[in-house]
């Protein structure tokens, strides 16, 4: 599975971003898919991820009622919209996705990574 996530860029505070993950070789749809953040000097955290079914989904905290996971496994698309964006969000944004129909926070338990793409929010 080779995993491409897109529509990173410069936003203001307050400001919404949507990125999509496109995955190729096999159905997204047989697969979890996960989002992490990885800010300069920080350890990669969990922000989202999604069932392979899409019927379940967990976000960290810290994004909990502000960012939204979704998936279109006609398109095998995984999209992560992120509204209310605040300089702490700044981060490169990764997709993952996870041999099983079950999703989980643990980024060791993804077995394919997409190369991230940057997301930077002023203040």
């Amino acid at each position: 599975v080779q995993l491409q996530a897109s529509g990173g860029g410069l936003v203001q505070a307050g400001g919404c971003l949507s990125l999509p993950c496109a995955a190729s070789g096999r159905p997204s749809s047989r697969y979890a898919i996960g989002w992490f953040r990885q800010a300069p000097g920080e350890e990669r955290e969990f922000v989202t991820a999604i069932s392979w079914s899409g019927g379940s989904t967990y976000y960290a905290d810290s994004v909990k009622g502000r960012f939204a996971i979704s998936r279109d496994p006609a398109r095998n698309l995984v999209y992560l919209r992120m509204n209310s964006l605040q300089p702490e969000d700044t981060a490169v944004y990764y997709c993952a996705a996870r041999s099983s129909l079950v999703a989980t926070k643990e980024a060791g338990q993804y077995d394919y990574w997409g190369q991230g793409t940057q997301v930077t929010v002023s203040s």
